[in-house]
């Protein structure tokens, strides 16, 4: 059976995010709903391809990690690195 590069598209794997921190990486055809982007802090809009990130390792366990999952526009992860840190 041949590969579905849109099925490709949808698994997770491990990236460098924002402060250095490993980030399980997903990329979303997009949903229902819409997402704050924390890179830009503007709207996902529904039905926008995007990028889910969480923490791999988290301070109360994975769930939290899990649960601090966030949903960003595909270029805004892309130049994660180029942004000014917030603090």
């Amino acid at each position: 059976m041949p590969l579905d590069p849109d099925r490709l598209g949808g698994l997770t794997r491990s990236e460098s995010g924002p402060g250095g921190q490993t980030f399980a990486v997903r990329r979303v055809r997009g949903s229902d709903k819409s997402y704050r982007c924390p890179g830009c802090d503007q709207i996902v809009a529904p039905g926008t391809p995007h990028v889910v990130a969480w923490p791999t390792e988290h301070l109360l366990g994975a769930q939290a990690g899990l649960d601090d999952r966030r949903h960003w526009h595909a270029a805004c992860w892309q130049a994660r690195e180029r942004r000014r840190p917030t603090r």
